[in-house]
């Protein structure tokens, strides 16, 4: 079971916001989520800000290339920085993506979908095994978009992340709106795909935007989020409770209050949909 840790809701540490936040600090917002592969290397200005950040408010680890779903063996540098990064920062939990983004050395840089099979759910939870010793806590798996799907896959993609949490043991970084984005590209209910995760895995949600392409849906972090996100979420929040959410917003970001309006709208609905709860 993952011990959830309702931190209120939070954004994303992004560089355009540096200035205001070293001139002004956190203002209000709850926590912030930091891309783990950016500290890797200490010292210069975003340390500055990332210390700031962390004498004010507490923060989340969120890597982009652990490669849990590759077949090529973890890589224990990474796994080394990312454990004196932990050690340094004491984040309140480290995430990453349930996904393959390499092979034979060769990294696509792009966060890759997984067959959902049995011998690729053995294959992730051994893994995660490896990754959650090497670290000494658990992780959060954040599930991703997707435009393919394998024939071979003999699960449902809720099935194998619900039982990737329950056989290693690690909690579940519900992104509300990559189940969005998936399930319009790959005609699924996203109200089943939500209704089937564990309540008691999912320790943070992810919000943000995504750019209607006609023919599909891409997970862009563009721009606010959009009615059908909200109103999944609400379904959410409905089910599970209190629970950490972040408000991504990656392209074209805006001024520092505009993100953190999106925050506090989060909040709102989520008080709006729990009561006194």
């Amino acid at each position: 079971m993952w011990n959830k840790t309702p931190l209120g809701h939070g954004i994303g540490l992004r560089l355009p916001h540096f200035s205001h936040i070293l001139e002004h600090g956190v203002q209000g917002v709850a926590w912030f989520e930091v891309i783990s592969e950016n500290f890797f290397e200490p010292g210069g200005r975003p340390w500055t800000v990332l210390e700031r950040v962390r004498q004010e408010a507490p923060v989340v680890l969120h890597g982009v290339s652990l490669g849990i779903g590759n077949t090529d063996p973890l890589s224990e540098d990474y796994l080394d920085a990312l454990a004196r990064l932990a050690q340094r920062i004491e984040p309140a939990w480290v995430s990453d993506h349930l996904c393959w983004g390499s092979f034979g050395g060769h990294n696509a840089h792009d966060l890759l979908p997984l067959p959902y099979s049995e011998e690729a759910l053995e294959h992730v939870v051994a893994r995660v095994v490896r990754v959650q010793e090497r670290l000494s806590r658990q992780i959060l798996l954040e599930n991703v978009s997707s435009y393919v799907k394998f024939g071979s896959s003999t699960l449902t993609e809720w099935e194998f992340l619900s039982e990737v949490a329950r056989r290693a043991d690690c909690g579940i970084l519900l992104d509300v709106n990559n189940v969005f984005v998936s399930a319009r590209n790959h005609g699924f209910s996203a109200n089943t795909y939500v209704d089937a995760i564990p309540s008691d895995r999912i320790g943070q949600i992810h919000l943000a935007g995504h750019t209607d392409r006609g023919s599909y849906l891409f997970d862009s972090h563009v721009g606010p989020v959009p009615d059908g996100v909200w109103e999944l979420y609400r379904r959410v929040v409905a089910r599970v409770g209190p629970t950490a959410t972040l408000t991504e917003w990656d392209e074209d970001i805006p001024d520092y209050a505009t993100v953190a309006a999106e925050a506090r709208t989060a909040e709102r609905l989520e008080k709006e949909v729990l009561g006194d709860r």
